[in-house]
């Protein structure tokens, strides 16, 4: 994502436990949702679609991803 990432406001999720693997998203850009490690807040940023990023969420949500770790 080449974008000022500056004047976007990143978020985690309420579920993030605090051990810093986690990652941030900003809302408020219109048909995009940009997504950060939050370990290198300074990195790159990877652009979704709003369609993209629901289907990720549904898949997450619905355990059709395994887990790591």
């Amino acid at each position: 994502m080449k974008r000022d990432s500056s004047a976007i406001t990143w978020r985690r999720s309420t579920y993030s436990n605090g051990q810093g693997n986690c990652i941030e998203i900003a809302d408020g850009l219109a048909s995009t949702i940009p997504v950060r490690d939050s370990k290198d807040p300074n990195g790159p940023a990877l652009a979704f679609t709003t369609e993209a990023w629901r289907a990720f969420v549904s898949g997450v949500q619905a355990g059709d991803f395994p887990v790591v770790g």
